[in-house]
C-alpha cells in the first residue's frame, strides 16, 4: 500500500508510531510522514532543526519525511500548548498540499495523541488524494481537556465537542487504542466506524545505547521501582512524591522516575525540600537505552490521575512494560489496570490513592524472586498474545484496506 502518516509527532521523539513506520516499511508498504519540527516533551526544537520553515529529511535513510513550521510547546501553559496546536494544523493546511503535488496514496493514517485538531491537514489530503483516512485516537477530546485541568468551562467543553465531531465525520476508519474508547467515541461519529486497534511494541531492536554506570549500578544494588515516561500532569506525580514519603524507613526501596516533561522542575524541588533520597531522577534517555534499564528494574510503574478519561485508556507504556518481562506496579483505575491483572502481571491500586500503592510497592519487594519473575514472564506471554508489533501492523493494513 502507499501510505500517507501524518503525526504532530514523529523521530527524533520517541512515540510509537516511529517503529510502526519502520515496521510497514519492513513488510514493503510505501510510507511518507508528515509532521512537525520535534520538541516534546521538553518544548524546545529538537539540535538540527528551526520552527519555522519546511524540512524534507529521511527516516532510516530511506522514508521520506516532510515537516511543517512548529511553534514549539515550551514549558507548557495554554498560550503556548495553542500556539503549538494551531501552528501544526495551519502549517499543514498551508504546506502539505505543496509538498505533497503529485503523490498519491492508497490510505492516510493520522497517529492522534492530544491534540485531536493535528486530524484536520488530514482531512483536506483526503479530499485532494481521494484517500482513505484513518484516524487512530489515543486520547479521548473534550475528555482529556477537562481531565488534564486544560480547560474547565462547559461551554468551551461542549464547542470542542462539536469540533470533534466535526473531524471523525469524514474519517472513514477511527481506530481506537482501548475497548473503553468505543462508547465515548461513538458519542460523536458511527459506531459502523470504529475498529478496537490497541497500541503494539517493537522488542526487536538490538541497538545499544550508553547508559552511565552509576545508574545501572543503583538499580543494581537496591530494590528499584522504575517509571519511565513523560512527568507531566497527567501521570499522578504527586502521588509519587507522597509515596517516597512514606518509604523512607525501607532503605533499600528506590523510586526511579525516568524521563522528563513540564513537572520534572517540581519533582526536583520537592525532592530537595523534602531530602527524598530515595526519589531518584536521572533524566530522559533514547527509547534505545530502554531494555538495559527495565531489565535491572525490580518492578515497573505506571500511574495515571483519577479521572474517568484516564481509566478509559491504556498508556502505551503498559505494553512496553509488558514486553520488558518485568512484574509491574499500575496506580491506576480503569482499563490500563485491568490489563495488568488480566495478564497476571503484577499489582495494581486505585489511582491516585497513596497508601495501597505504598502497600504494593513493600508487598511486591516482599515476594522471592521466582514470584517476580513468573509475573513477568506472564506478563511478556500475554503481550506476545495481544501486542506484539509485526502481527499488529499487518492487522493495521488489512483494517486501511478495508
Amino acid at each position: 500500500m502507499r501510505i500517507l502518516m501524518l503525526s504532530q509527532y514523529f523521530w527524533p521523539e520517541s512515540f510509537i508510531i516511529n517503529n510502526i513506520v519502520r515496521t510497514l516499511d519492513e513488510q514493503g508498504h510505501e510510507v511518507v510522514v508528515a509532521t512537525g519540527k520535534p520538541n516534546y516533551p521538553d518544548g524546545k526544537v529538537f539540535d538540527g532543526y528551526r520552527a519555522a520553515g519546511t524540512q524534507r529529511e529521511r527516516y532510516l535513510g530511506r522514508i521520506e519525511v516532510l515537516r511543517v513550521p512548529l511553534w514549539p510547546r515550551g514549558q507548557g501553559g495554554a498560550k503556548n500548548l495553542i500556539l503549538n496546536y494551531l501552528s501544526f494544523v495551519f502549517g499543514g493546511l498551508l504546506c502539505l498540499p505543496w509538498m505533497l503535488r503529485g503523490r498519491q496514496f492508497d490510505a492516510i493514517l493520522v497517529f492522534a495523541p492530544s491534540p485531536i485538531t493535528q486530524a484536520i491537514p488530514a482531512i483536506l489530503l483526503k479530499w485532494l488524494k481521494k484517500a482513505k483516512l484513518a484516524l487512530w485516537v489515543q486520547d479521548l477530546w473534550p475528555e482529556s481537556l477537562s481531565a488534564t485541568g486544560f480547560v474547565r468551562n462547559p461551554y468551551l467543553l461542549r464547542a470542542v465537542g462539536w469540533m470533534v465531531r466535526a473531524i471523525y465525520r469524514p474519517c472513514d476508519t477511527l481506530l481506537v487504542q482501548s475497548l473503553a474508547f468505543v462508547e465515548p467515541v461513538a458519542q460523536y461519529a458511527d459506531p459502523a466506524k470504529i475498529q478496537y486497534y490497541p497500541n503494539s511494541m517493537d522488542v526487536s531492536s538490538e541497538a545499544v545505547v550508553p547508559v552511565p554506570g552509576e545508574l545501572l549500578e543503583l538499580l543494581e544494588q537496591h530494590f528499584c521501582v522504575v517509571f519511565a515516561g513523560n512527568l507531566g500532569t497527567a501521570q499522578a506525580l504527586d502521588t509519587l512524591v507522597q509515596a517516597a514519603v512514606l518509604l523512607c524507613d525501607e532503605p533499600r526501596i528506590r523510586l526511579v522516575l525516568v524521563g522528563s516533561g513540564s513537572r520534572l522542575a517540581w519533582l526536583k524541588a520537592q525532592q530537595q525540600a523534602l531530602g527524598l533520597d530515595n526519589l531518584v531522577l536521572p533524566g530522559r534517555f533514547p527509547m534505545e537505552a530502554m531494555p538495559q534499564i527495565f531489565e535491572r528494574a525490580s518492578a515497573l510503574l505506571v500511574s495515571l490521575n483519577d479521572e474517568p478519561a484516564f481509566a478509559q485508556t491504556i498508556p502505551s507504556k503498559i505494553q512496553a512494560y509488558l514486553a520488558a518481562g518485568r512484574p509491574i506496579l499500575a496506580c491506576m483505575s480503569g482499563e490500563g489496570a485491568r490489563v495488568v491483572c488480566e495478564a497476571r502481571a503484577g499489582l495494581a491500586s486505585p489511582a491516585e490513592q497513596v497508601l495501597p500503592l505504598v502497600a504494593n510497592i513493600r508487598c511486591m519487594q516482599a515476594l522471592s524472586a521466582s514470584e517476580r519473575a513468573a509475573m513477568g514472564t506472564s506478563g511478556r506471554a500475554y503481550f506476545d498474545a495481544h501486542f506484539e508489533m509485526t502481527s499488529q501492523v499487518r492487522r493495521l493494513v488489512e483494517l486501511l484496506q478495508c
